[in-house]
């Protein structure tokens, strides 16, 4: 069950990169991917760390509506 779930999530993850339009952008290579989430990743763990995860969460769930709006 747990092994179920956690494919689940990464399945999700990766949805969330193709939705992002990171697949394309970078041309399908995953090493230019890669090297852009370990990017992401640096940049969260800085000194303002906390604003940017603010701002992520805020642009996340605001495209998260806006697809949502769409649909109905």
């Amino acid at each position: 069950m747990q092994r179920r779930e956690r494919t689940r999530h990464l399945i999700e993850l990766g949805g969330l990169v193709q939705k992002a339009g990171l697949v394309e952008l970078a041309d399908d290579d995953r090493a230019t991917l890669y090297g852009a989430l370990l990017d992401i990743a640096g940049r969260a763990r800085g000194d303002d760390a906390v604003d940017m995860l603010a701002l992520w969460k805020r642009r996340g769930r605001r495209a998260f509506d806006a697809e949502a709006e769409k649909v109905e």
